[in-house]
């Protein structure tokens, strides 16, 4: 079936709302940007999923004492579209934690949304983002720029800690990442440069089900931004420098505070050893109340994979908030009214893990058992209220976690990496299983 001139549909896009959306796309850009013919293509579509089934013991909890979980975290549903080359991408992943975690996961030393000592639940709405690729095709030679908008991750930090080895997220995911937001993002992709700007809202969610404040009042969609620099000098080798203002984030209305961060990273991933090394440090500051508070991190981790085997170790050293806490010691109170932070402290981490893959089973499914143990040191970092020795009766505490990691079809986009800068990625394997 052919469309207007400049355009050429495949057979296969023939059906149900798709293919008004392509329709749409196609005449609309595809004759003003670039008049050379497309060549026929039709839809490329791909689903996977993921999950991991884990028991989580933590020697000392809030409060004092230790716990034990078992859960099924990270269930995950990924559909990749896309149209004419690629030109037209969509980008969609579900997050099931809602469901399966709504407490949380067991995780000494993370916060945000509401939860320390817990790793929050994502939001439903994962990922939900429509990428223009090319957008000035043969316009701008081999300069490569586009358009990606909807939901998902602000153009900022390194990647999602979903993507990497270690199963526990590190502390500092909320000073590295900025995600779930409602975002439009420009990309333009120069030789081995990758430059990106990127729109957002301040307000992070509140719980699974919640979305974006777009309209009414207030309306927080653009009093955020942020800019990111990518540099591929060698293949397998990623470097990244960002920057970014996030107006009230933990504060819906927009009462709260600027929160200003910046973040470098550099990743490696090449053959080595006869196997598969994966290497990445990062370094993230977040600066809140005009600077009044402080928070840095590092962070270094590796993997080694041969065969089904796969080693892996991570170090950290980062510092979180500590606010005030509800009757339930491991949920802060939202949302703030005030600056209500405690104190800082400081968190030093050395997480060990093994996993070994089975198989090989049918219909691409990979079934990864794995152990894992971390050991926390938790100090002071400054003269704040809070004590952390006599909140968790130590201040080393130990967490190990045993379990089996499940993937179906799971080629590996990389969460955060949209438009040009997916395509500038492609050959970065992903590292999950």
């Amino acid at each position: 079936m052919n469309s207007e001139p400049g355009c050429t549909i495949g057979a296969s896009a023939g059906r149900g709302g798709g293919k008004c959306l392509l329709t749409v796309y196609c005449l609309l850009f595809t004759p003003l940007l670039d008049p050379a013919p497309l060549p026929a293509q039709g839809f490329t579509a791909h689903l996977s999923a993921r999950a991991v089934f884990v028991y989580d013991h933590i020697s000392d909890i809030p409060g004092r004492g230790s716990l034990g979980e078992a859960k099924l975290v990270q269930p995950v549903l990924m559909l990749h579209l896309g149209a004419w080359n690629d030109r037209l991408v969509l980008h969609a992943t579900a997050n099931l934690e809602g469901w399966t975690m709504p407490g949380g996961e067991l995780a000494p030393g993370d916060w945000g949304e509401g939860f320390i000592d817990r790793r929050h639940p994502h939001t439903y709405v994962h990922e939900l983002v429509l990428s223009f690729n090319d957008i000035f095709g043969q316009l701008d030679g081999p300069v490569r720029t586009s358009l990606s908008v909807g939901k998902g991750f602000a153009p900022f930090g390194s990647e999602d800690p979903m993507n990497r080895p270690t199963l526990r997220f590190p502390v500092n995911h909320h000073l590295s990442q900025i995600l779930e937001r409602a975002v439009a993002i420009v990309a333009i992709k120069a030789g081995p440069v990758v430059a990106e700007g990127g729109l957002f809202d301040g307000d992070e969610p509140e719980r699974p089900g919640q979305w974006p404040l777009l309209g009414g009042t207030p309306r927080r969609f653009g009093d955020s931004w942020s800019l990111r620099l990518t540099l591929h000098p060698l293949g397998g080798v990623e470097v990244q420098g960002s920057r970014a203002k996030v107006h009230s984030p933990e504060h819906r209305p927009g009462a709260g505070t600027e929160n200003f961060k910046w973040s470098v990273s550099a990743r490696v991933e090449r053959p080595v050893w006869g196997g598969r090394g994966y290497g990445m440090i990062e370094w993230a500051r977040s600066e809140e109340a005009n600077g009044f508070f402080v928070f840095r991190s590092v962070l270094a981790e590796g993997a080694w994979s041969k065969g089904r085997h796969r080693p892996y170790y991570r170090f950290e050293r980062s510092e979180r908030p500590e606010d005030s806490r509800t009757v339930d010691l491991f949920r802060s109170i939202r949302p703030h009214l005030e600056n209500s932070i405690l104190g800082t402290t400081r968190w030093t981490i050395n997480t060990a893990g093994y996993g070994h893959e089975l198989g090989p089973f049918a219909q691409g499914l990979t079934v990864t058992p794995f152990g894992e143990a971390s050991l926390a040191a938790v100090a002071k970092a400054d003269a704040g209220i809070f004590d952390p020795k006599s909140f968790y009766g130590t201040d080393r505490i130990w967490a190990f976690s045993f379990g089996v990691r499940l993937g179906w079809r799971d080629m590996g986009h990389r969460m955060g990496r949209y438009g040009a800068l997916s395509e500038a990625g492609h050959g970065m394997e992903h590292l999950h299983h």
